[in-house]
Formats: C-alpha cells, sequence, structure tokens
C-alpha cells in the first residue's frame, strides 16, 4: 500500500521531492530515475516503477542509479537556474562598421582611368568594369565625373578640389556626334551596372535644376545630351525626370526653360518623328502644358506659334493649333448641349454659337458639324423602340432648324450638312433607315435646298451608305423633278 502511494506520488512532479524519505522511497524513487532515463543501461531498466521492487538485481540496479543520481542531482529537480553572484556576461551582436565616406578618393579614381586611357570611351568602360570601386556608393560621384570631368561642390555644379580630366559631355564641341559616343558608353555602363539608373536620374535633375550656373554652351550640350539620351532609349532617363525639374520659376522666368526645351526638340527631331515627340511628352505629363516652358507674359498661342516657327519646328505649331482646336470645339459642344437640352431660347443659343466661332476662329464647315452633332446628342434616344426614335429626331430637327438655317448659308454648307446626316445614319444603326425623312424634314423646313439634294443624289462622294440611301431617297428625289417640271 505504502509503495503504490509512493509510486503515485512520483508520477505527479510537484510530488517527487517528497518521495525520497526513507531508504525505500529512495529506491523506488532512482529507480524511477533509471526508468525514464534513457542515457543507462538498458538490462536494467524495468517496465514500472511497481516492477523495480519485484527486479532479481534490484541492489545492483540501485548501485547503478545512486551513481547516476549523484552525478545528475538536478535531473529531478526544478528546471529554473540557481542565481548567482558573480552576474551573467551579456553577449552582443557583432555589427559591421561602415567605412566613412571618401567621394575625393573614388572620383580621383575614375577620373585617373580616364587619363590612363586617353579619354578612349571602349577602353574606359573596359577599365570600369573590371575596377573594384564601389559604385554603389559613389554613383553620383561617377556621372559627376562623366559630365563635368571631376567632382561637383555637394549641391551645386561648381567643380570640386581634386583630379580633373578633359573628356567630358561638357569639355566636347557642342555637335551631335561628339556627344552621342558619351550617350551609347553611359548605357554601356547602366547594362552592366544597372543599379547606376538612379544615380543618373538624381545628377540629371540637379543640373537641370541648376541651369543657370551653366554657360550657355553647356546649356546647349546638355540638351543635345537629353535629345540623343531620348533618341537612344537610354535606360534610366524617364521624361519626368527631364521635364519636371526644369518647371522652376526663376529659370521659366528668365527664358533658360524656354531655349534648353527649343534645342532639346530641335535635336531629338532630327532623327525621330514628331509622334515620337509627343509620345515622350505625354509620358512627361506635358503635352497639354507647353506652354508653361515660356514666361508667364508669353504664354499665349499667339507667342507659341511666333517662337516655335522661327526655330522652325513648324509641325509642332500645327500639332498645338490642332489640339487648341479640338479644346475649344470640345467646350463649344458641351455649352451648347446643355442649352439646347434644357430648351433655352434659339437666338439666345445663336449668339453662344457666334461667339465660339469668334474665340476660336472656326471654319463655318467646322460649325454646321459641330451643331448637327450638338442636336443628335442632346436627343433623349429610346432604347428599341424604331418609330420612337425617328419621331424624337424629326422633332429635334423641327425644333433647331432656325439654328441650322442661320449658319447653313451656301450651297456648299447645305452639302456639308448633308454629308454629315448620311454618315451618322451610316453609322447609328438607331438612324439608319431615318435618312430619306430627315433630308425631307430638312427640306421642309428651308434648311436644305433642293439643288443641294439633287446634286448629293446625283453626284455625292461620300460612299458610307451611299447605295442604300439613294435608293431609300429616290421616291422624294422624283417628286421634286416632276415638281420642278410642272412649275
Amino acid at each position: 500500500m505504502k509503495q503504490n502511494k509512493l509510486i503515485h506520488m512520483w508520477m505527479q512532479p510537484s510530488c517527487r521531492i517528497h518521495c525520497l524519505l526513507s531508504l525505500n522511497d529512495v529506491e523506488i524513487g532512482l529507480g524511477y530515475v533509471l526508468y525514464c532515463n534513457p542515457l543507462l543501461s538498458d538490462k536494467y531498466l524495468p517496465r514500472s516503477p511497481a516492477s523495480l521492487l519485484r527486479f532479481p538485481n534490484r541492489r545492483r540496479v540501485l548501485s547503478e542509479t545512486r551513481l547516476f543520481f549523484d552525478s545528475t542531482p538536478t535531473w529531478f529537480m526544478s528546471s529554473k537556474e540557481k542565481p548567482t553572484l558573480g552576474g551573467q556576461r551579456i553577449k552582443t551582436r557583432k555589427r559591421n562598421i561602415a567605412a566613412p565616406l571618401d567621394p575625393a578618393a573614388f572620383a580621383d579614381a575614375v577620373v585617373q582611368i580616364y587619363l590612363d586611357n586617353d579619354g578612349d570611351l571602349e577602353l574606359i568602360a573596359k577599365s570600369i568594369e573590371s575596377s573594384d570601386l564601389n559604385f554603389s556608393r559613389y554613383g553620383d560621384t561617377f556621372f559627376e565625373v562623366v559630365f563635368t570631368g571631376g567632382r561637383t561642390q555637394p549641391g551645386t555644379t561648381k567643380p570640386d578640389e581634386g583630379e580633373r580630366h578633359p573628356y567630358s559631355v561638357l569639355d566636347c564641341e557642342a555637335k551631335r556626334e561628339l556627344i552621342l559616343p558619351s550617350v551609347i558608353y553611359i548605357q554601356k555602363i547602366l547594362r552592366r551596372r544597372p543599379f547606376l539608373i538612379k544615380n543618373l536620374e538624381n545628377v540629371m535633375r540637379r543640373f537641370l535644376q541648376s541651369l543657370e550656373f551653366f554657360e550657355e554652351n553647356e546649356r546647349v550640350k546638355l540638351a543635345i545630351f537629353t535629345a540623343l539620351a531620348f533618341s537612344q532609349k537610354l535606360s534610366g532617363l524617364p521624361p519626368e525626370t527631364v521635364f519636371q525639374p526644369l518647371l522652376k520659376d526663376n529659370l521659366v522666368g528668365k527664358g533658360l526653360v524656354l531655349t534648353f526645351i527649343t534645342d532639346f526638340f530641335k535635336e531629338y527631331l532630327i532623327d525621330n518623328s514628331l509622334d515620337d515627340l509627343i509620345s515622350i511628352l505625354k509620358r512627361g505629363k506635358m503635352e497639354d502644358n507647353l506652354l508653361d516652358f515660356f514666361p508667364s507674359g508669353k504664354r499665349s498661342a499667339e507667342a507659341f506659334s511666333e517662337h516655335f516657327t522661327k526655330a522652325g519646328l513648324v509641325p509642332l505649331v500645327e500639332h498645338n493649333d490642332k489640339k487648341i482646336f479640338e479644346v475649344k470645339v470640345k467646350e463649344m459642344k458641351s455649352t451648347l448641349t446643355t442649352q439646347i437640352s434644357e430648351e433655352a431660347d434659339i437666338s439666345e443659343v445663336i449668339e453662344t454659337v457666334k461667339q465660339h466661332v469668334k474665340d476660336a476662329k472656326l471654319p463655318e464647315i467646322e460649325v454646321v458639324r459641330i451643331l448637327w452633332d450638338v442636336l443628335m446628342d442632346a436627343v433623349q434616344w429610346s432604347g428599341k423602340n424604331q418609330q420612337q426614335n425617328a419621331n424624337l429626331a424629326l422633332r429635334q430637327v423641327k425644333t433647331w432648324a432656325k439654328l441650322l438655317n442661320t449658319f447653313c448659308t451656301s450651297g456648299k454648307l447645305e452639302l456639308e450638312l448633308l454629308y454629315k446626316v448620311q454618315v451618322q445614319c451610316y453609322e447609328d444603326t438607331k438612324l439608319m433607315k431615318l435618312f430619306p425623312e430627315v433630308v425631307r424634314s430638312l427640306y421642309d423646313q428651308d434648311v436644305l435646298a433642293e439643288d443641294t439634294i439633287l446634286h448629293w443624289f446625283a453626284k455625292g462622294t461620300n460612299p458610307k451608305g451611299r447605295q442604300s440611301f439613294v435608293k431609300a431617297l429616290e421616291p422624294f428625289v422624283k417628286w421634286l423633278e416632276e415638281a420642278e417640271e410642272e412649275e
């Protein structure tokens, strides 16, 4: 009974210390140590603490377990370590100690590579590739050496102390054939060390924001380099890196930005199309903001046209005029659509059209096209009811016939309106069957003359749906011809 109680207590860790009260208790406790510890010999291993009491070699087992017990006194004690008076040494992780920056030594080493190879960019690129210089740490310094021949003072373009070489971008002549090798050289460097792309952006941004500190011929060289960089698709030079830093008020106000961007445009268009230039301007978010390059007192369409025409960039002027025209047409359509939808007075709408025509200098043909688009855009079309759509279109023509009649003042303009109706009925399925009815309504409202309709029927030049529309209009044309014969 006592043995079972001791075994039960031994199975509970909190009571094990109380099992060692007598010799028999100690024997049971030490026997269980033998049972639980795999380090002891398997031949003494009983199946349970109770079987230890019936084990044949009990005395021998206890002698060996006492030895083990004496050598491992903490095996069945608390896992907490005893406190020590001497304290404990805390190990700390060793940290890498960064070497101090030394851009001067790096710049001198790069300059020496230029001097050793007499400015031969092919040999210089090979030497740089095989060197163990820390380009990841001194990338900005490297491009300073490439552009200016040496290191510049922090935050400026002024030369700093140290060695310099005469083979930089700014030291050569302002000719594209002399600057192009430097662009190709930088492209090779970036392909081998793409992490330098960010450093090139940093240096270009700093130089462009400091245009006023460069000489005039140096600014021309920077413009040529930038144009060639885009022509060669130099990686690491996104358009926003070039255009956005230029928009500093002091640089724009002095006219430096306009001169730089003009040189850039002229140089870039030598090898590229206007569409390529417009694509770059779009990526740089400048296509619709070209006037931002002009001083505040010259930001007008006339000043834009005059400046770039003198610079020989007529295609750019034509593109800008087209963009301005599109913007004004869009504004005019928006205004007229609102007035017509709200059923404003016709005289008020006519005055609005005249004002827009005067401001935008719109040609008469374009005005007629715009008016028809606006009238149709203002209609609240039905989804699938063809007859309702026909009634809406005819009602719109009848309501605003006076507006059309005011600006269709010649046979040429009437024919242009008829072509516009033809194209819309061809492209819009809900209006395709309405062409003869619309033409008849325009005739009844004195917008289209008889001669205009007959001319279109006999000699119309627009092929869109012409064959089917001529056939559909044939009964009306016969009626016109018979009425003319009767008269």
